[in-house]
């Protein structure tokens, strides 16, 4: 009986078991279940608060009307971010970060913020009416964009693996924002009804359904907008080389001041007569947002094409069959590779699929990466890991995105037979065969020099060999 060969072994990290003595006499602020629960503790600790000074401002009544009121664009927003982020899905965790920190943290920092500067200017300068305007166009976007770019910059800094490109910055960047705006209109929408139950006001003429007309449906995304801002220069610093360190300081500070003066722009346009919200809307909010998404939409397409790029020099290796790199560059490939392996193994071997697909993507980013010379020093390490995470997987998503090349991919895939029932998963010939990797010329070369896999020297990639630096 044919025995599948191991993959292909990766050198120890210099910090992995070989060197966890040094894990185990860290201290006490450096273990993963401190910080996890010191951002747990201060993101809840901010919830509560955040929610006794909105229902304080708003009343129960008003509170519950404006939470149910500025829910509704909530689900939409988070599934357009998710449909973005589609070609290599981050971690749910981050996102679930994300909009907490924007709901809860932020929002508790741009409500006492903005608070205290508006009742300083207004005793400083005795003029109530010029604070709040001031506070509006100036205070406001000040510490409403820093507060939401500060959960990008964590992400940045602490899931830098997951934080790979302009893409990763518009879904956290976007996220954030709409939880912000999601507390933000709980206390508009609120206090808005409160005024209604003073006036008796009710029906169209009111103040809610005139705040929810103008926050919930012309501008949910406004404060994504704005914060998204942020996000691409934290995205494009992200694609900078490790030692471009200007260049990774001044991208996201551009990219923040652009967000405030977009934010001031807008918070300001009720200042610039009876018409100069519809126009600040028309003549900028629009065309941004229309431009923004259409950056968006092709730095998608631009994922897709790395990847249809990238991959080949791993089915050259052995690595991949010759039709995953063009199956793993086209979503409806990809959709269609999902749908074969649960139509034939159930919602595991979907899930398997759609891993697959994720750690194959993050292969060829980092691959891409390492060819224009922005890969970090850990670049074989996690070449390794993302390899040996395929490998393990493969058996279950080769067949089906073999499938789905045939049926979507332009290449002519030759099929691969899928087991019968009862044999489970695999691309084996037989039960109990497991697919053998091609091993080209480069193999032995590659181990000769301790760094893994080699490439066949005669490969239709030979340049973009990375070991051979």
């Amino acid at each position: 009986m044919a025995i599948s060969p191991p993959y292909p072994p990766y050198p120890t990290p210099p910090d992995g078991p070989a060197g966890g003595g040094a894990l185990r006499h860290a201290h006490w602020w450096q273990r993963t279940w401190v910080r996890y629960g010191a951002l747990i503790t201060l993101l809840t600790l901010s919830g509560l608060v955040i929610l006794a000074l909105v229902r304080q401002q708003t009343g129960t009544e008003g509170f519950l009307v404006g939470l149910g009121l500025a829910v509704l664009p909530v689900p939409l927003l988070i599934a357009a971010f998710r449909w973005l982020d589609r070609v290599e899905p981050g971690p749910w965790r981050n996102l679930v970060f994300a909009f907490a920190w924007g709901a809860c943290a932020a929002a508790l920092i741009a409500i006492v913020a903005n608070s205290f500067a508006t009742k300083w200017i207004a005793t400083a300068t005795a003029d109530p009416s010029g604070a709040d305007t001031l506070g509006a166009t100036v205070i406001a976007p000040v510490v409403e964009e820093s507060a939401k770019a500060a959960a990008v910059l964590l992400v940045f800094l602490f899931r830098r693996r997951d934080f790979t490109g302009i893409v990763d910055g518009v879904v956290i960047a976007g996220v954030t924002a709409t939880g912000f705006a999601f507390t933000e209109n709980i206390l508009y929408l609120g206090t808005a009804f409160g005024t209604d139950q003073l006036t008796g006001d009710r029906g169209i003429p009111s103040v809610t359904a005139a705040t929810f007309f103008v926050r919930v449906v012309m501008s949910p995304f406004a404060h994504p907008l704005f914060t998204v801002l942020t996000g691409i220069g934290f995205g494009i610093a992200a694609l900078s080389g490790e030692r471009q360190h200007v260049r990774r300081v001044l991208l996201p500070v551009s990219g923040l001041l652009l967000a405030m003066g977009m934010h001031a722009l807008w918070n300001g346009s009720s200042t610039f007569g009876q018409f100069g919200f519809f126009a600040v809307y028309g003549a900028f909010m629009v065309p941004t947002f229309g431009v923004l998404t259409w950056l968006v939409v092709w730095t998608r397409q631009r994922e897709l094409h790395t990847v249809r790029e990238e991959l080949p020099a791993y089915a050259v290796a052995g690595w991949l069959s010759p039709a995953e790199p063009y199956a793993l560059g086209s979503m409806r490939a990809r959709r269609l590779a999902r749908t074969f392996a649960k139509n034939h193994g159930g919602r595991p071997a979907a899930r398997a699929v759609a891993e697959y697909e994720a750690y194959a993507t993050s292969l060829a980013f980092l691959r891409h990466r390492g060819r224009l010379g922005r890969a970090g020093a850990d670049f074989v390490v996690r070449e390794g890991e993302l390899l040996n995470e395929l490998w393990r997987r493969r058996e279950i998503a080769r067949p089906a995105l073999e499938y789905a090349g045939r049926v979507a991919a332009p290449m002519p895939v030759p099929p691969a037979a899928w087991p019968g029932h009862g044999f489970g998963y695999g691309y084996a010939q037989a039960p109990g065969q497991g697919y053998a990797p091609v091993q080209g010329p480069g193999h032995a070369q590659g181990h000769a020099q301790g760094h893994g896999y080699g490439y066949p020297a005669s490969g239709p990639h030979p340049a973009y060999n990375p070991y051979r630096t």
